[in-house]
């Protein structure tokens, strides 16, 4: 799944279809994924909500004040490979 579909997720439908698109994913290629089940997976998401403000300085970008629909997809993003 490419990152850049995190940057089209801005209402709560982009969301779901987002998440749609991550199952599809998870379906279609589970090898790809680092935390393929859903104890790792929502391990590896509330770890990277609890680092998201270092990686959002690592990238060079203003930690968000207010969680967005896209922040939301790109925890979900992160938790597929995240360790």
């Amino acid at each position: 799944m490419n990152p850049a579909a995190v940057a089209m997720v801005k209402t709560r439908d982009d969301l779901v279809r987002f998440l749609g698109e991550l199952q599809a994913d998870l379906l279609r290629d589970p090898e790809s994924w680092e935390n393929p089940d859903l104890p790792r997976f929502l391990g590896a998401f509330g770890a990277w909500i609890e680092a998201s403000d270092a990686y959002y300085r690592n990238i060079g970008a203003e930690v968000p004040a207010q969680p967005s629909w896209a922040f939301v997809a790109s925890a979900l993003l992160a938790a597929k490979s995240y360790e």
